[in-house]
């Protein structure tokens, strides 16, 4: 039961049609956080306690500015199909691509720091940042930006390496234990509850603000 004098952790999730979407919820959730979801299709995702939907677009800073006023911490997932934005000739599934990332980025610290809410976990493709490995010069200009204009902003940013997702996976997955997983399911579910449980405890701590952090599961010896 929440204690009557506990302050209300309000969190507002974009990108919540996606598994770490889900694994965040329920998460979230579990912690007794209040979580704003916003999406495209308020029907989207079924009713629960706590759990609260509102209409926004993710490249317009008015609409974040009035999708995330109240709220205690914001969490985007670039990496999310589903995302909200307003546009006729773009497929409402698809993953924005690299420079759209930037977009959406610029618009979401403009309307963050228009309503004075600071705490931001931008989950996108970043090991480009580290990993010289790979070869996506247009992703890692990308990355590169997205870095620079966290730091120029006045935003309590941190930025996460968004782990390998599973489609299909919902908040149910998350929300009960259950011996009697898909097939090949425990694997990912343990990696993107660990990442969950992750930006849930960085929030409640308030540790790696403007840095860049990657949540690796640890199996138990």
């Amino acid at each position: 039961m929440k204690n009557a004098e506990t302050p209300v952790v309000k969190v507002v999730l974009y990108g919540a049609m996606s598994s770490l979407g889900s694994a965040l919820m329920a998460e979230m959730l579990r912690r007794q956080h209040e979580v704003i979801t916003i999406l495209d299709d308020l029907t989207a995702l079924p009713p629960r306690p706590g759990l609260r939907a509102k209409t926004g677009d993710l490249f317009d800073a008015q609409r974040v500015k009035q999708s995330v006023a109240g709220s205690s911490a914001v969490v985007c997932l670039l990496d999310a199909p589903g995302l909200p934005f307003n546009s006729e000739y773009v497929e409402k599934t698809i993953i924005p691509g690299p420079v759209e990332q930037v977009l959406a980025v610029d618009a979401l610290i403009e309307g963050m720091q228009a309503s004075s809410i600071a705490r931001l976990f931008l989950v996108g493709d970043f090991a480009v940042l580290h990993d010289p490995e790979i070869e996506d010069r247009l992703q890692r200009h990308a990355a590169e930006e997205i870095r620079e204009a966290l730091q120029s902003s006045t935003l309590q940013w941190t930025m996460v390496n968004a782990p390998r997702g599973v489609p299909g996976l919902t908040i149910e997955h998350f929300s009960q234990v259950s011996s009697s997983l898909e097939p090949g399911l425990a694997e990912p579910l343990e990696r993107l509850q660990r990442v969950a449980v992750g930006i849930a405890d960085e929030l409640q701590l308030n540790l790696h603000v403007g840095e860049h952090v990657n949540f690796v599961a640890v199996s138990a010896p």
